[in-house]
C-alpha cells in the first residue's frame, strides 16, 4: 500500500514536508500504484460484502490511473460491481453527450470499459435549471453520506491549487455548489473547447468538506508545470488561497507525484538541505549556481561565509575554499557557451560542447509542430545552416487542431471563389474545399472537424512551415513532414504512441543518418503531443542504436516556447546578438496561423515570439548574472545520451 511506503519516509523528509509524498520515476509507474490500491480495496469491501464507495477526478492526470484499472479488469478479472461511484465535479451548463463534458469523459475512459452498474455511477449534471441546483448539491451529499461516506477519494490539482473546482478562497467548511470558475482555470482548459471565449465560466463541484471526510484521499500531478504548486501545498502553510494545502492536517492523505511534479520539493531541488550528501559534480554546480543567484551574486564574488550560512558547510569541507570551487563551476558554465552549434572547424574541442569533425555535418530537426523549430531553436536553426550544415527539419505531426475556425473558413471560402471565378475543374479539390466550407459555416462549439477541414488547417500549416524553411535556407528536399498517425484524431485527445510512429521516425533517420539529433524536450505537460513525439524518437534511437552511423549521432534536447532548462542543467548555449533575435522574430511571423489570436495559448497571453524572445533574454541574463558575458539573448540544450 503506498500509505506503507509514506510510514517509511525519513524524518528529514518529514521536516519539510507537512502530508505524506510518494515520487515515483514517472506517471506510469505511479498510476499502477494507484490503480492497485484501489483494485486492493475493492478486493476488501468485496470480501467483507460491501460496497466501495470511490470519489473520482476527470483531466489528464488519471487517464493511466483509468487505462490500468480497465487492464487489471479485463486481464485480471477485477470486478467493479460494488463500486459506488462520486465524480468531483461537472462544467456548468453542459450536455452530457458533449466532448468536453466529464460524463462522457468518464464513459470513454473507464465506465463503458468495466462492469460497473450504471445505476452506481454519478456525476454532477450539467444541464440543470440553475434554480434546482442548490437542492440537487444537497442530494448529493446525501447520498454519499447514506454509504458511509467516499473510501477513498482520487484528486488532481490545478496551477493555483484548486481541487475539484474549488478554487483559491475555498473554506474548508465549503459544501458541494455551483462556482465561478477563476480565469486561470479557465485559461488552462481552454485549449478543449477551441478558445476562451467557448470555456464554461461555471462549474459544480464537491465541496472541501465532503473531500477531506473522505476516509483516504490520492492527490496525482505529474509534469514539470505542477511542480510549484506542489511544493506550495506539501511544505507551505495551510491556506484558503491553495486549497490543496488542506490535505495536510487530513489523517490519511498521500500526494503521488512523477519527478518532474516533485522537482521543486526541498528534498529533491536542495537535498542538501535536508541531510547529507555525496557531493557528485552535478549537485555541486546546481548548489552553487543556485547560491549565487539566490544571494544575487556572480559565482567568483561567493565567500567561505555564503557557503557556511546556506548550508553548504560540507561542501566547502570535502572541496573548499570558495575559491577554488568557484572557479571550477565558473569554467564549466563557460564551456557551455558556443557560436558553433554544429562545432567549430579546425578547433581545441576538448572544452567545447560540440565536436569539431566532421566540420559539415547532417543535422535533423524534428519540431513537434509545424513551428517548434523556429519558436524554441530558431537561432541555433538559421547559424547551423549558415555555418554550411547539412540542417534537416521533420515536422512530426500537421499541428491542424491549432488553426482557428475563421481561418479554415477564409482558407477554403478563398479557394471556392477562385474556382468558381477562373473555371478551374477539378472535381476532388473542389469538394473537399466545398465541403469544408459547408462544414465551418454550420460548426457547433462541441463538434470535431471533419477529415477535410482537417486537411484544409494542415495545409496551412504546412505551407507556413515551408515559408520558415525557405526564409532559414532550406530546400524542398531537406524539409520532412512526417504527419504521424497518433495526432490525427481531430481533437486535444490524442491516440498512444503506436509502432508506426516509432517506424516513420526510424526510417527519417535512417535516410539522414543524423550527426546531430535535435529534439523538443518540454516535458511540461507528460500527456502532451511534445512528450509523445519525443518518446518516438528516444525509442527509435534506441532501436536505430546498433547501427553503424548511430555511433556518430550526437541528441540534442531543446526547450518550448514556456520554458527553459535549468541554468545547472544545460550544456550548450548558443548566443544571439540583437540582429539575430530579429531575425528569428521574422522567421516566426511565417507562421500567421499562430499570430494573434491563437487558439491554444495556455496560461500565457504572450504570442509565441514574444514568449521566445522573453525566455531567451532570461537565459542570456542569468549567464550574466553570474558573472559571464551579457549577450541579448540565449537558446539552451541538454544533450541525452542513449
Amino acid at each position: 500500500m503506498l500509505k506503507s511506503t509514506i510510514d517509511k519516509a525519513t524524518g528529514f523528509e518529514k521536516r519539510f514536508e507537512n502530508v505524506g509524498t510518494i515520487v515515483f520515476e514517472n506517471s506510469s509507474m505511479a498510476s499502477k500504484a494507484v490503480a492497485k490500491e484501489i483494485a486492493d480495496l475493492i478486493r476488501v469491501k468485496q470480501a467483507q460484502k460491501q460496497p466501495c464507495i470511490l470519489g473520482l477526478a476527470t483531466g489528464s492526470t488519471p487517464k493511466g490511473l483509468y487505462a490500468e484499472l480497465v487492464r487489471l479488469h479485463k486481464e485480471e478479472g477485477l470486478s467493479f460491481k460494488n463500486v459506488v461511484s462520486f465524480n468531483l465535479d461537472e462544467y456548468y451548463p453542459m450536455e452530457p453527450d458533449s466532448i468536453n463534458s466529464y460524463v462522457r469523459f468518464m464513459k470513454e475512459q473507464l465506465f463503458n470499459h468495466v462492469d460497473i452498474l450504471p445505476e452506481n455511477y454519478h456525476i454532477p449534471d450539467g444541464k440543470l435549471p440553475k434554480e434546482e441546483i442548490s437542492d440537487y448539491c444537497n442530494q448529493y451529499e446525501a447520498k454519499i453520506e447514506a454509504l458511509g461516506g467516499i473510501d477513498l477519494q482520487i484528486l488532481g490539482i490545478g496551477g493555483n491549487g484548486h481541487i475539484g473546482f474549488n478554487e483559491s478562497g475555498s473554506l474548508q467548511n465549503s459544501k458541494t455548489r455551483l462556482v465561478a470558475l477563476d480565469h486561470i482555470t479557465r485559461v488552462a482548459a481552454s485549449g478543449d473547447f477551441s478558445g476562451l471565449n467557448n470555456t464554461p465560466r461555471t462549474a459544480i463541484t464537491l465541496g472541501v468538506k465532503k473531500i477531506m471526510e473522505a476516509k483516504r484521499v490520492i492527490l496525482m500531478a505529474w509534469g514539470e508545470g505542477k511542480s510549484n504548486i506542489i511544493k506550495a501545498s506539501v511544505e507551505d502553510t495551510v491556506t484558503n488561497l491553495v486549497p490543496a494545502s488542506y490535505l495536510q492536517v487530513h489523517n490519511n492523505a498521500t500526494f503521488v507525484l512523477d519527478q518532474a511534479a516533485a522537482s521543486k520539493l526541498t528534498r529533491i531541488n536542495t537535498p542538501w538541505l535536508v541531510e547529507k550528501i555525496v557531493w557528485t559534480d552535478k549537485l555541486i554546480r546546481k548548489a552553487v549556481l543556485s547560491l549565487a543567484l539566490n544571494l544575487k551574486k556572480p559565482i567568483l564574488m561567493l565567500t567561505d561565509a555564503d557557503y557556511i550560512e546556506n548550508g553548504m558547510s560540507d561542501l566547502l569541507a570535502d572541496s573548499g575554499p570558495a575559491y577554488d570551487i568557484n572557479i571550477k563551476i565558473f569554467n564549466k558554465l563557460q564551456n557551455t557557451i558556443t557560436g558553433w552549434p554544429g562545432g567549430k572547424p579546425n578547433a581545441d574541442d576538448s572544452k567545447r560542447p560540440e565536436r569539431a569533425e566532421p566540420a559539415k555535418k547532417r543535422v535533423l530537426i524534428f519540431s513537434p509542430h509545424p513551428d517548434d523549430d523556429i519558436i524554441s531553436m530558431g537561432g541555433t536553426f538559421k547559424r547551423l545552416q549558415e555555418q554550411g550544415h547539412e540542417v534537416h527539419v521533420g515536422y512530426q505531426t500537421s499541428g491542424n487542431i491549432a488553426v482557428a475556425d475563421d481561418e479554415a473558413l477564409r482558407f477554403a471560402s478563398f479557394v471556392c471563389d477562385y474556382n468558381d471565378k477562373f473555371g478551374i475543374e477539378n472535381k476532388e479539390a473542389e469538394n473537399i474545399y466545398k465541403k469544408a466550407e459547408t462544414f465551418l459555416k454550420n460548426k457547433k462549439a462541441s463538434e470535431i472537424d471533419i477529415p477535410e477541414v482537417r486537411y484544409i488547417k494542415g495545409l496551412i500549416r504546412k505551407g507556413e512551415a515551408q515559408s520558415t524553411c525557405y526564409f532559414v535556407g532550406l530546400p524542398d528536399s531537406q524539409i520532412h513532414f512526417m504527419e504521424l498517425p497518433f495526432y490525427e484524431t481531430g481533437t486535444i485527445e490524442k491516440k498512444p504512441l503506436g509502432k508506426e510512429d516509432i517506424q516513420i521516425t526510424m526510417d527519417l533517420i535512417e535516410k539522414i543518418k543524423p550527426h546531430q539529433i535535435y529534439a523538443a524536450g518540454d516535458l511540461a505537460d507528460p500527456h502532451g503531443t511534445h512528450k509523445v513525439c519525443l518518446d518516438a524518437i528516444f525509442e527509435a534511437v534506441k532501436q536505430l542504436k546498433p547501427k553503424k552511423f548511430m555511433n556518430d549521432c550526437w541528441v540534442w534536447l531543446y526547450r518550448g516556447a514556456w520554458q527553459e532548462w535549468g541554468i545547472d542543467e544545460i550544456e550548450m548555449a548558443v548566443p544571439m546578438g540583437p540582429d539575430q533575435v530579429l531575425e528569428k522574430r521574422k522567421g516566426i511571423f511565417k507562421h500567421q496561423s499562430q499570430k494573434d489570436g491563437v487558439v491554444f495559448q495556455g496560461s500565457d497571453s504572450r504570442e509565441f515570439w514574444q514568449r521566445a524572445e522573453d525566455r531567451n533574454k532570461e537565459t542570456a541574463d542569468l549567464y550574466h548574472e553570474l558573472g559571464l558575458s551579457h549577450y541579448a539573448a540565449m537558446e539552451a540544450f541538454v544533450r541525452w545520451h542513449y
